[in-house]
């Protein structure tokens, strides 16, 4: 299986300013995420910026990186921009790898890759775990997600889904919360994309849930695209995006 993995990268991070060069044990955030890409089966690594001091950090530790706009609003409109000036073929697997991750298990980068490649109609793949706690399923930065038998997604939300009613209607005990997350999944934040399927969701409008939730995904979606979802192999590790995170992941790193 043939697949490239391309970290978009930006500056501008509104709780963390210069996140992907903040140091962690003895590293840019971005070094680190970067490291766990090349320990993935991929093809190749390309960084995506826009910002020249992350260019030159990136370079520095050996990167390959491609310049891109400074106009993009996700990192998956970056991508498309580098699958466009590297002329990648529609059929091609690419794989975002979001440049706060740094503990990302090279693991998942391959099943998101493998998972789409064995859908051949498919045009997108990402990865799930199960909700941890009821307040987990209950908070809006987690975002919970719900498929069909054969792993299509079928819809994503930052509310807690499914809901189970007859629980919600019982009480307040303890067994009666665990009822409300039993079997609930959160969605790990990895995608593999066709890149002709790239290409045309980065050209389509925001969608009407997309907007309401502010979830990208839920654009491919709304414009018929199938995503697949499998359970992740192994568990991811915590993201950066707080200043609580950065001493607590630098810990993780350090040990």
């Amino acid at each position: 299986m043939n697949f490239r993995v391309v970290i978009p990268a930006r500056y501008g991070a509104t709780r963390l300013p210069g996140k992907p060069l903040i140091v962690l044990a003895g590293k840019p955030l971005l070094q680190w995420v970067h490291e766990r890409a090349h320990r993935s089966g991929a093809a190749q690594v390309l960084v995506a910026t826009d910002d020249a001091r992350i260019a030159a950090a990136a370079r520095d530790f050996g990167a390959e990186v491609v310049m891109t706009a400074a106009t993009h609003p996700s990192g998956t409109d970056r991508i498309a921009e580098v699958a466009r000036l590297r002329g990648w073929n529609a059929g091609e697997i690419v794989v975002n790898v979001q440049g706060d991750e740094p503990l990302m298990p090279p693991e998942l980068i391959d099943q998101a890759a493998a998972l789409l490649a064995r859908h051949p109609q498919a045009h997108i793949a990402t990865l799930a775990a199960p909700v941890p706690s009821l307040a987990a399923m209950l908070d809006p930065n987690m975002v919970k997600l719900v498929t069909d038998r054969d792993g299509r997604a079928l819809y994503f939300s930052r509310a807690p889904i499914p809901w189970h009613r007859d629980g919600a209607a019982a009480g307040t005990d303890g067994v009666v919360h665990q009822q409300q997350y039993a079997g609930a999944r959160r969605h790990i934040g990895i995608y593999a994309y066709r890149v002709g399927a790239l290409l045309e969701l980065t050209a389509l409008p925001p969608s009407p849930l997309e907007l309401a939730e502010k979830l990208e995904q839920l654009r491919a979606l709304e414009n018929g695209m199938d995503i697949r979802v499998a359970e992740s192999c192994v568990a991811p590790g915590p993201d950066v995006n707080s200043p609580e995170d950065v001493v607590r992941v630098a810990a993780m790193l350090q040990r």
